[in-house]
């Protein structure tokens, strides 16, 4: 790990008001907000969306198990406490490349007994070795229905990464029922803010990819989108009636069905 070169988990932590970060991390965190003044409230929302689609996929659509790619470091109430809040027998696995976040999942995402939480450490850029790993096969069925969660983390890959190509291969590894859940910032609502903090991330050396509505879109083709689509992340949803201005945070939200 090199703590001289900011990562997304522990600049996302510092927005939260968390204390495992270091200097470049807080530095890019800063100039980040600099660029976007509500981001700290935009890493809330993410938050928030990870809760309400969690609340719906085990409430409303029966699903017990879950991938959640690109944890970040443990912010409670975590994605299995608020599923195992309605069905204890859920069963999660947090994927993270951030070493930082290897060594507080284990302390800190703790199951209940009827389910299970698991971690793994490894890398969006290689979904085989994520499939194939034995905490995954150990903990989950991938003959039943799964939710795939990818919260805030597409933005890391450059379209040379293949980000399509990488979710796909995890999208077909799973059976039909399964569901796939995304947020991704946008320069849709806000192109100059947006602009800018592409410009700090990238003189931090951290990448940082809006995309557009469509493009967030193509993320789910072949599968069924809920309603209500791809949405606002303040609208996707909202549990306490209609944001005022749901363009404030600049993320589009979505989650789609296997059929």
């Amino acid at each position: 790990m090199d703590a001289s070169v900011p990562h997304s988990a522990r600049v996302y932590d510092w927005w939260l008001g968390g204390k495992d970060n270091f200097a470049a991390d807080r530095a890019m965190g800063a100039a980040l907000i600099e660029a976007i003044p509500t981001l700290r409230t935009m890493a809330k929302e993410n938050r928030a969306f990870v809760h309400r689609v969690a609340r719906y996929l085990v409430g409303e659509a029966g699903i017990r198990q879950f991938i959640d790619i690109g944890t970040g470091i443990p912010t409670r109430p975590n994605l299995h406490e608020v599923a195992q809040a309605i069905a204890p027998e859920t069963r999660v696995v947090y994927v993270d490349n951030d070493p930082i976040v290897l060594a507080h999942a284990r302390a800190l995402m703790i199951s209940t007994e009827q389910g299970r939480s698991e971690y793994i450490h490894a890398d969006l850029r290689e979904p085989e070795k994520i499939l194939a790993d034995e905490r995954l096969t150990g903990t989950l069925d991938l003959d039943r229905p799964v939710a795939l969660t990818l919260i805030a983390v597409l933005m890391l890959l450059r379209d040379s990464d293949d980000p399509a190509g990488l979710l796909r291969t995890l999208m077909e590894a799973l059976p039909s029922g399964s569901y796939l859940a995304i947020t991704h910032p946008t320069q849709d609502f806000n192109p100059a803010e947006m602009s800018a903090a592409v410009a700090a991330a990238t003189q931090g050396h951290m990448t940082l990819v809006p995309r557009t509505r469509a493009e967030v879109e193509r993320f789910f083709d072949g599968w069924e989108l809920v309603e209500p689509g791809i949405a606002p992340v303040m609208a996707w949803r909202p549990e306490d009636g209609e944001p005022d201005d749901p363009h404030a945070a600049y993320y589009w939200a979505g989650l789609a069905r296997k059929p």
